[in-house]
């Protein structure tokens, strides 16, 4: 089942990313501790950093160099308009296929163990 969830997540990681820095903007490391805390728990670090690095080139986020204590500074990640509007294109496609692929699963065929519901959710929406 890993090789098929890595599958999967190289086609969503982007769209998950700018949902994260919809939430508030945020360096590297932020957004894997982030992406942890959320059940992503196997996303390399260097595969957020390529990741922020394509998104910057696309033009979905600005950056900011910030002082560090520790180190060189730090780029913290800002979601602007056109990465918004990325955004916004994930989740209708989101929604779409989620729809579409959950109609093909017959009655009673939910993996055990898997949560259907998102703590980060509020007033018991489901995911």
């Amino acid at each position: 089942m890993a090789t098929q969830m890595t599958e999967m997540l190289k086609g969503t990681l982007e769209g998950i990313v700018l949902a994260i820095l919809a939430e508030r903007s945020a360096y590297g490391y932020e957004i894997t501790a982030s992406l942890r805390e959320r059940g992503f728990a196997d996303i390399a670090e260097g595969t957020i950093y390529a990741l922020l690095v394509r998104i910057e080139q696309k033009g979905y986020v600005s950056v900011e160099r910030v002082p560090s204590e520790k180190g060189p500074p730090r780029k913290v990640y800002s979601l602007d308009a056109s990465g918004r509007e990325r955004l916004s294109g994930f989740w209708e496609s989101w929604d779409f296929l989620a729809v579409h692929i959950d109609a093909l699963r017959p009655a009673g065929a939910r993996s055990p163990g898997v949560r259907t519901t998102n703590p980060h959710l509020t007033n018991g929406d489901h995911a």
